[in-house]
């Protein structure tokens, strides 16, 4: 995962995580990253401070989220766990499965590198799933 600062044509700065720098530039590519606050798709990367640490909000339990936007992204969190079915790899098999009324008609989530390879927009979760060990 890569966090970026990221700036929009009306001067918007935010952050967002993505899988990786070439997920970035995919997707920067296909005009599917945009501004939040509005809807811009003229998003450039902004000057940034190399991170120090090596903790990442998902490394971080949902509980201790700091600043505000740590804490709406463990709410959303909570909320897609809590109301979607996690898919893993099997996202765009899933996906197409459910449009095409051969799978139940249900929220899920997963990895879509397939889809996005592919050119059909998705929305990147700013989290990762959380991993299981036994």
């Amino acid at each position: 995962m890569i966090q970026y600062s990221l700036k929009c044509a009306g001067d918007h700065k935010f952050d967002s995580w993505f899988q990786s720098a070439d997920a970035f530039d995919k997707l920067h590519k296909r005009g599917l990253i945009s501004c939040a606050s509005c809807e811009s798709d003229a998003v450039e990367k902004a000057v940034m401070a190399p991170r120090v640490n090596h903790a990442t909000p998902q490394d971080r339990p949902l509980s201790k989220a700091r600043s505000p936007a740590e804490q709406a992204v463990a709410r959303l969190r909570r909320h897609i766990e809590a109301n979607s079915d996690y898919v893993g790899t099997d996202f765009a098999r899933e996906a197409r499965a459910i449009h095409d009324g051969d799978a139940p008609d249900r929220p899920i989530w997963g990895e879509a590198r397939k889809l996005i390879d592919d050119g059909v927009p998705v929305a990147p979760l700013p989290f990762l799933p959380v991993r299981k060990t036994n």
